[in-house]
């Protein structure tokens, strides 16, 4: 018998790697995944030149809710940028440009909206 929340991650993982593959055609490189801290997740780093790039995946099957843009709530960019923060500790990056990506999937469409907000 399958867990809702196994079907969930399942999900989960299909959007990010989705996400990782159209991002690498775009020519930036993954360096990490799932990248968690207490109270903080990045589910995307990548690197754009000398950038780092922190990326948020939304997805979203069901777009009666607003579709995934809908779903990047303040709350949730400070958990992006509080793992973005840890990220920087523990690789000792501090020096290098980053900025904040969301990749949205909905349904079919992959939307990249770069810079779509700030890590304060």
């Amino acid at each position: 018998m399958t867990n809702g929340n196994d079907t969930t991650a399942r999900i989960g993982r299909h959007g990010e790697d989705l996400a990782a593959r159209f991002l690498e055609r775009q020519g930036l490189a993954i360096i990490a995944r799932n990248h968690r801290c207490r109270g903080g997740e990045v589910d995307l780093v990548c690197r754009d030149g000398r950038t780092l790039v922190f990326v948020e995946v939304r997805l979203r099957r069901n777009v009666d809710f607003g579709g995934a843009a809908a779903s990047i709530t303040p709350a949730k960019q400070r958990r992006v940028a509080l793992g973005a923060r840890h990220y920087l500790t523990m690789t000792g990056k501090h020096d290098h440009d980053c900025r904040f990506d969301c990749v949205l999937l909905d349904g079919e469409r992959v939307e990249w909206i770069r810079d779509a907000f700030s890590g304060r």
